[in-house]
């Protein structure tokens, strides 16, 4: 058996070499491919990680007063001096000056009835007073006449000239004089004294404001009948219902379990449904001496120490009773948050605020507590914040929320 020619080996030396960049870049671009795949990852779980499931509570206009309440009750505004306004006197409305809202003073005219027949009857009075006294004067021409008479006759009887019978005759005349004298004068009396009555009659029809105040409601028109002390069918008893809006309160029901909290001059707070955004400072003006069996509450009297035109008799109300008066200068509402919403990140106070499915992380001062609410900066009436905020709430990240 022949050896074999190893004359004609050769190596390839550059093939080799190409094999081995082949190699290289094919391992390059792996790790590029790799590197390409971690970041889009990491894109992928950046936009679209799962949102922090989180309760939310809403930040609300906190009052300082509310720190100091020490309880709470419900009423109406009612007006302490309020009069349905009648005439004693029963008749046809013959004139009204007045319509719901106008102001009116005490003793103005606000209404009149027909008083033509008792019109008459004055002046009928004022007439048999210039009688009386013409007949007065004529009973005293009268008296000075007798007077005369008198005397003279005294003089002739002392001269014997005239007879004693005479003389009675005269005494007798001057006396009737004088005796008619004071029956003129009772006739003025009288005269006068039904004058008056028929002037009260005349004031009767003229229905006047009996104080100060604002007409609430017109009962009448023109032409019904009035009739005060009756209830005839079709007729009116009070033309109008006014109130004195300087008497304006709050009647509250108290439960009688709280009444020891209540006590005469003690500050309140009232707030009428009508006027949300205002609070208006009251004090405990008096207390009724006795209690409803049906509801278990006494009824409690809060004066006004705040007046506005826009409080109306029979506004519902609510009476926070305070500890202690708050002035109306510091009584200013703040924005508050529950007090779960605020959380400590890197040394500072936050909280985080809902907006378009985000947390966004806002920095705040917190105030005093009032209960279950703190006072913070740079949150506004009714943002939605984050409650009990975990690690996982991050600024600007997705969160989901269920309302409470």
């Amino acid at each position: 058996m022949s050896e074999p020619d190893l004359s004609k080996l050769r190596i390839e030396r550059g093939g080799t070499q190409a094999a081995g960049a082949s190699r290289r870049k094919r391992r390059t671009w792996r790790w590029i491919v790799l590197a390409i795949a971690i970041v889009a990852a990491t894109a992928l779980a950046f936009v679209y990680r799962p949102a922090v499931q989180v309760e939310t509570g809403t930040a609300a206009q906190l009052y300082p007063s509310q720190a100091y309440t020490v309880l709470n009750a419900t009423g109406y505004v009612v007006a302490q001096r309020k009069a349905a306004v009648a005439s004693k006197a029963t008749g046809r409305l013959e004139w009204l000056g007045v319509r719901e809202g106008s102001q009116v003073t005490a003793g103005e005219v606000i209404a009149r009835l027909e008083n033509r027949d008792v019109s008459a009857q004055m002046q009928q009075a004022a007439a048999n007073i210039k009688v009386a006294e013409a007949n007065l004067e004529q009973g005293t021409a009268e008296l000075n006449d007798a007077e005369r008479q008198l005397k003279r006759s005294a003089e002739l009887l002392e001269k014997n000239f005239v007879s004693a019978a005479a003389h009675d005759a005269v005494v007798a005349r001057h006396a009737r004089a004088v005796a008619a004298i004071s029956g003129f004068r009772a006739g003025i009396a009288a005269a006068r004294a039904n004058y008056r009555a028929a002037e009260v009659a005349v004031e009767q029809t003229l229905i006047r404001a009996p104080f100060d105040g604002v007409i609430l409601t017109k009962n009448a028109n023109v032409g019904d009948v009035i009739t005060p002390f009756s209830s005839a069918l079709g007729s009116q008893a009070a033309v109008v219902t006014m109130a004195d809006m300087s008497t304006l309160e709050v009647e509250a029901d108290v439960s009688e379990a709280n009444i020891g909290k209540v006590k005469i001059g003690q500050p309140s707070e009232i707030q009428l449904d009508a006027l949300p955004q205002s609070r208006f400072r009251g004090e405990v003006h008096r207390q009724v001496p006795t209690v409803d069996r049906a509801k278990a509450t006494v009824t409690v009297k809060i004066r006004f120490i705040d007046t506005d035109p826009r409080v109306l008799p029979e506004m519902s109300a609510k009476v926070a009773f305070l500890s202690r008066a708050v002035s109306r200068e510091d009584n200013t509402p703040r924005t508050a948050v529950p007090a779960s919403a605020v959380t400590e990140r890197n040394g500072r106070k936050v909280v985080f605020l809902v907006r378009d499915g985000k947390a966004t992380e806002t920095a705040v001062q917190v105030g005093a507590p009032a209960g279950d609410l703190v006072p913070v900066s740079g949150v506004q009436p009714g943002d939605k914040v984050v409650l009990k905020p975990s690690d996982r709430v991050r600024d600007s990240g997705p969160v989901s929320t269920a309302s409470k």
